[in-house]
């Protein structure tokens, strides 16, 4: 009976589809994070009479043959890197991208990590970093004695320093970008990690063309909408209690057979 094995596979499927689902909306308020989603592809199939062998000497053609599929698996879990809203914080450090692009951290190993959620704040050397004190590269120092921070659009840190007209320019932030950004891989707490599937990051100016610019004062939201999630999330239940109800009719029809006289 491989109609018990089949739905099992459904049910699986199912599960993880509403794993996924729980953590879109878990996140909903998340700065920027990105929502995924579960694709599923069919397994491989038993030929009983495979399609387009000869049924006779006469080299007649099986026109459709029997295929006999064996259930369901996961293709991927990706993720879906379209623009969340930006929202108004008023806070001096808050930084949104509008657009493309992700900012670089500096991890504690040396190695860089890539982010969209700019909430940062200063170090007690005045580093812009992340909220796990992580250095924002290329490492900006604001001084002690600013009165004022300005950031641009084109990523240009300006300081108002007291007795001066003209502010200073402490430094530049930088943006990152992939050419297959679905293939970032997620480490939690709003980073990501550069891999072979999103290629090599190529970084350049806010506001350079493919860039997106920044946005002072704001952050940006989670893109997950709540209606299409619950959705979905209505669906995949609906699907798992339909393979848990095959289950059950293949029982059924194995009892029914165990119980011939």
């Amino acid at each position: 009976m491989k109609a018990l094995s089949i739905a099992a596979t459904g049910m699986l499927s199912q599960q993880l589809n509403v794993e996924v689902i729980s953590n879109n909306l878990a996140n909903m308020n998340t700065t920027a994070y990105k929502r995924q989603r579960a694709e599923f592809q069919d397994l491989l199939y038993q030929n009983i009479e495979r399609v387009g062998a000869t049924s006779s000497d006469a080299n007649t053609i099986v026109p459709s043959g029997i295929q006999v599929g064996v259930g369901v698996k996961t293709g991927a879990v990706y993720r879906i890197t379209e623009q969340g809203n930006l929202v108004s914080t008023g806070n001096t450090f808050d930084l949104a991208v509008n657009g493309r692009g992700y900012f670089r951290v500096l991890m504690p190993d040396g190695t860089e990590g890539y982010t969209r959620a700019g909430s940062f704040q200063l170090s007690p050397q005045g580093q812009l970093v992340n909220t796990d004190g992580y250095t924002i590269q290329p490492g900006i120092t604001i001084p002690p004695e600013a009165l004022d921070v300005a950031i641009n659009e084109q990523g240009e840190v300006q300081v108002k320093l007291d007795g001066q007209i003209q502010p200073a320019v402490v430094g530049r932030l930088e943006l990152s970008i992939f050419a297959n950004e679905a293939g970032l891989e997620a480490i939690g707490n709003n980073m990501y990690l550069e891999t072979p599937a999103s290629g090599i990051a190529t970084t350049a100016t806010p506001d350079t063309p493919g860039y997106g610019t920044i946005v002072q004062g704001f952050l940006e939201t989670s893109n997950v909408n709540s209606v299409s999630e619950i959705t979905s999330l209505i669906t995949a239940q609906r699907a798992y209690e339909m393979n848990s109800r095959v289950i059950s009719t293949a029982d059924e029809m194995m009892s029914a057979t165990s119980n011939l006289r």
